[in-house]
């Protein structure tokens, strides 16, 4: 089989096209043959040193693929020959609360991702996908989707009537306009973009704030909210971005901290504001098998399709990650085997 292998140093000069022979299942474990991955910023992260800056083992990149089940090992009893599955993002995390081991079974990084033909993987650590979607909208909800719904719908709580922030048009971004768009609630997004803020609210966004044009966009969810402020705020921004999502947020609101693309240290943070405004900060980090399967249920119910950017052939997936690390990817990018 054909897999993309990271060797020898970091960056994707050291991300190589690799023959390799096709793994086996053991007990408890599935085969798959793998059929559209899809990319996040963390993928990009992992390749350029900032996850592992100290590894030096080879590593099969990327957290999320989906594919079919062709081969079983004893004892696996959870999945049919043929069936269509994604693998979870931390393979250990079936249920409950995350606990410090679940962060070493993550796939892309420290183990072994889907950038491959083939793959091998425990069954529990695996869902099956809805029929209703093709394979590459499949391959999109392993860490965004799950990502957005764990912020929204598990820990946010969201209800019909809320307002929600939605920072961006990316992956995660779109699916948490969607998934608040799903519960009821009205949907504030920010971008430097015109025309994606146009797309977005052609998928349901209420309001649209250009920050380039409007950098005191905190003041505008405020106007917007009739100075009450937000429910709920999807904060990708991080460093520059958190004290603006405090100031926008509404008494007893939630933040959804969950990318840093502005970086990971918040300088002069406002602690006033929080106080104030009695703030919940909740870190996201993916989500748990149970999650991603309430999640599952939810599209299939409403017959939400994610929304894809841009597909490359797997052997064009150097160009999909450079696509990619452009950062003007409206939804998601996806490579198909």
């Amino acid at each position: 089989m054909k897999a993309f292998v990271l060797h020898g140093g970091f960056g994707l000069d050291y991300l190589k096209e690799t023959d390799m022979p096709i793994p086996s299942p053991g007990p408890g474990q599935v085969l798959i043959r793998i059929k559209a991955v899809s990319l996040n910023a963390r993928d990009m992260g992992v390749i350029d040193g900032f996850y592992e800056p100290n590894r030096t083992a080879p590593l099969i990149p990327v957290s999320d693929g989906v594919g079919e089940v062709i081969a079983l090992g004893d004892r696996a009893s959870r999945f049919q020959i043929g069936d269509r599955v994604s693998g979870i993002f931390a393979q250990s995390w079936t249920t409950g609360e995350p606990t410090q081991q679940n962060w070493i079974s993550t796939l892309g990084s420290p183990l072994d991702g889907m950038l491959a033909e083939y793959v091998v993987l425990p069954e529990e650590g695996l869902v099956r996908v809805p029929e209703h979607l093709t394979d590459e909208e499949a391959a999109t909800l392993a860490c965004a989707g799950v990502t957005a719904w764990h912020a929204l719908s598990e820990e946010g709580r969201l209800k019909a009537g809320d307002t929600v922030v939605v920072q961006g048009t990316g992956g995660v971004s779109l699916f948490a306009l969607q998934f608040a768009k799903l519960l009821g609630a009205k949907v504030i997004v920010t971008s430097s973009s015109d025309e994606k803020l146009e797309r977005a609210k052609a998928l349901g966004a209420d309001y649209g704030i250009n920050y380039a044009t409007n950098p005191e966009w905190d003041q505008a969810v405020l106007a917007y909210t009739e100075g009450q402020g937000a429910d709920h705020i999807v904060d990708l921004g991080g460093a520059a971005t958190l004290n603006r999502s405090l100031s926008a947020l509404k008494v007893g609101g939630q933040i959804s901290i969950i990318g840093i693309l502005t970086g990971a240290g918040v300088e002069n943070f406002n602690l006033i504001p929080a106080i104030i405004r009695k703030a919940k900060l909740q870190a996201i980090n993916v989500g748990s098998r149970e999650m991603f399967e309430r999640m599952n249920a939810a599209l299939e119910q409403h017959a939400l399709h994610p929304v894809i950017d841009k597909s490359f052939p797997f052997a064009q997936s150097l160009d999909a990650f450079r696509y990619l690390a452009k950062g003007s990817s409206f939804g998601k990018v996806t490579i198909v085997f």
